[in-house]
């Protein structure tokens, strides 16, 4: 496969560059806002600006990014005008920026995640089913991220409150008269309020990302965690999806998409694994 990488020398960027060519994939080229003057992981990197005309020069196969919402948008009409499908895990996109996203998918496959760890995939699907089965509890969500993350709460944290509103919304569940707002932290005087959701996000240090759902009432609580201990488990993903995306129909896909692709290559193996895809995880 001839990938490409954005933000090859940021935090996850970095990862994702490494992981590919661990792999044995081409890496066609990699691009940064501020390249530096020596390869990284043997790879020469080129000026972000340069995006373009590097699409059109190399032809990858796929491109995965983890930037910024604007050169998140740009990268994917570039892809979009080159024909090169498009994977990202960038967050903090706007309403309109979202739209431009998704309008490239009418001409490539785009697939977006908020977080490309499988056992994300799985903490929504739980998120969903604790919130049904638990009506009238109080629902409160703690995240953590490294201290250079730009966007609060998390796009992980974003899916999982929409996983609690689609829940309580399809079950039917009475959950208040403040069903559905989002509190972000708290100070002074401040009554919960039945319904709410309170959502509390914290920057420190070198944390790859930790996400806590607490279910609580009727003297007892539920609490759902996931912790990634290492960003290679983002950029794992993010290339399995690229393997995954690539050749595919235009269309805008998710990283469920993909793990669900991997649930049912399990079915009839006999000894537990999960079967990887070429050059599928370790």
């Amino acid at each position: 496969m001839r990938v490409a990488v954005t933000g090859a020398t940021g935090r996850t960027g970095g990862e994702v560059l490494e992981e590919a060519v661990a792999r044995g994939y081409e890496v066609v080229f990699a691009t940064a806002r501020n390249p530096p003057a020596s390869p990284a992981h043997g790879v020469d990197v080129d000026a972000s600006e340069d995006f373009e005309a590097l699409v059109d020069e190399h032809e990858p196969n796929v491109v995965v990014d983890f930037t910024g919402p604007d050169s998140c948008v740009a990268y994917a009409e570039a892809c979009a005008d080159a024909g090169v499908a498009f994977v990202t895990g960038t967050t903090g996109l706007g309403d309109d920026q979202q739209a431009a996203l998704e309008a490239a998918s009418d001409h490539i496959p785009v697939l977006q995640a908020a977080n490309f760890a499988r056992g994300v995939q799985a903490l929504l699907a739980l998120v969903g089913d604790a919130v049904a089965a638990l009506p009238g509890y109080d629902v409160e969500l703690v995240e953590a991220h490294h201290n250079g993350k730009r966007d609060a709460p998390s796009g992980t944290a974003e899916a999982m409150l929409d996983a609690v509103d689609d829940a309580r919304e399809r079950h039917d569940v009475d959950a208040g008269d403040a069903a559905g707002e989002r509190v972000h932290g708290r100070e002074g005087e401040s009554l919960r309020e039945p319904g709410e959701v309170g959502v509390h996000s914290l920057r420190a240090g070198d944390v790859p990302g930790e996400h806590e759902l607490v279910v609580a009432g009727n003297h007892e609580e539920l609490r759902l965690q996931h912790r990634a201990t290492d960003r290679g488990v983002f950029a794992a993903g993010a290339l399995d999806a690229a393997d995954w995306l690539s050749g595919r129909d235009p269309g805008f896909y998710a990283f469920e998409d993909v793990v669900a692709a991997g649930s049912a290559d399990m079915v009839g193996t006999d000894d537990g694994q999960v079967p990887g895809d070429a050059g599928g995880e370790q």
